[in-house]
């Protein structure tokens, strides 16, 4: 019973998120670019509730986020899903204790995200490839990505602990032993 709400609770976070995103950070921006929510969304997700469900989540928001505001149906998707599962390998191979580390993995799969968007873009769409431009916006946006981490990771973080104890259990010791 408490999956079901951990997952209600989830999905209304991804609502919340995707809330933020579209309107209150369209308002905030840092020279005309907004921070990627759904990047830190799945990689909080991925940390915390396993590999599996990062990708079932990051999937399904890039599926929402292609149907409400992409061009084409799974760009976002296939990456969202990819910041799941790597979020998922850190899981096991990094401390979700470190700021620091937190900082760098939001820093690494934003970079990596809004890259391979870019170049998935490039491909299907037949965009044109504006590198200058491209580099400001993504160092802007992760900045911001990593300044908003900083500031929400610990809420992140306790709720995510609790997440990681239901879905695991006691499982997580005998990786340490």
């Amino acid at each position: 019973m408490r999956k079901f709400w951990i997952n209600i609770s989830l999905i209304f976070i991804a609502l919340l998120v995707y809330f933020l995103q579209e309107n209150f950070f369209s308002w905030f921006t840092i020279a005309g670019v907004m921070p990627n929510l759904f990047v830190i969304f799945a990689l909080f997700i991925g940390l915390f509730s396993g590999r599996n469900k990062g990708i079932i989540y990051g999937l399904t928001l890039g599926l929402i986020l292609d149907i409400a505001v992409g061009n084409k149906l799974g760009i976002y998707a296939v990456t969202l899903a990819c910041v799941g599962l790597v979020a998922g390998i850190f899981a096991k191979n990094f401390s979700k204790d470190s700021r620091l580390t937190i900082m760098v993995m939001v820093a690494g799969l934003t970079a990596a995200f809004e890259i391979v968007t870019y170049i998935l873009n490039y491909l299907i769409l037949d965009t044109n490839i504006e590198i200058f431009i491209f580099l400001r916006i993504l160092i802007v946006e992760i900045v911001y990505n990593v300044v908003l981490t900083i500031i929400i990771y610990p809420l992140f973080k306790k709720f995510g602990y609790f997440i990681e104890h239901e879905y695991k259990g006691d499982q997580i010791l005998t990786r340490y032993f």
